[in-house]
């Protein structure tokens, strides 16, 4: 787990202002300070370490976990553990349905596929110039919507969302269809509406990277 003193250098204790406080939040706040709320942060602690060994177990029982940033912040880190860890991941964007219609998902998948081994076999040097720079364009596009959801060879068992707040989407369907939900959670949502909640800053990089970096090293401890 982070190191008390990383974990205050790297703002997580930091909530939203009083005005935007949700109720279900105050078993995490430590106190009030200048209108905001200030974290417990052993209690962050608490709830980082009951997710770390849920998303642990569920990893080991050979569970599908989704990683999900769509906040800038958190696009890096949310990535690089997923590839660490070999499962799929969203950044950026959540493309709506990717879980209550994973059918058409996938097929856009397979379809980017189709493509890059057809531009990797020469097929697109048959084409005009025009049409082989709109092949390759499609290719760009599907990528950066795609790529990271190859390995999303079936409906995820757990989601893990990098702000509350800002997942609404991947939350809802992930509700509608079953699946287990971990997430961080700032002092403006409802831990509630999620399973294993991990309350901390959402807005600051280095406390998102601190609790992906302790996810990852949770994991990966046993093999290593």
């Amino acid at each position: 787990m982070p190191a008390y003193e990383d974990m205050v250098k790297a703002g997580m204790h930091f909530g939203r202002k009083k005005n935007v406080f949700h109720p279900n939040m105050k078993p995490f706040v430590y106190t009030l300070k200048d209108n905001i709320y200030i974290l417990d942060l052993i209690k962050t602690t608490d709830s980082l370490i009951k997710a770390v060994d849920f998303i642990k177990k569920s990893i080991a029982d050979g569970k599908l976990v989704l990683f999900v940033g769509t906040t800038k912040q958190s696009v890096d880190s949310v990535r690089g553990t997923a590839e660490a860890l070999g499962m799929p991941y969203v950044v950026n964007r959540w493309l709506g349905g990717t879980l209550t219609n994973f059918k058409t998902i996938i097929s856009r998948v397979k379809y980017l596929e189709e493509l890059e081994k057809k531009q990797v076999s020469g097929e697109f040097e048959g084409f005009t110039k025009k049409e082989k720079i709109l092949k390759e364009r499609e290719i760009d596009s599907l990528r950066s919507r795609f790529d990271g959801i190859r390995k999303l060879t079936r409906v995820p068992d757990v989601i893990f969302i990098s702000s509350l707040k800002e997942s609404q989407l991947p939350v809802h369907e992930a509700k509608r269809v079953g699946i287990k939900v971990v997430g961080i959670v700032n002092t403006d949502s409802d831990p509630k509406t999620i399973d294993y909640p991990i309350a901390a800053n959402d807005n600051s990089k280095r406390s998102v990277e601190l609790i992906l970096e302790a996810i990852k090293n949770g994991v990966t401890a046993d093999s290593q």
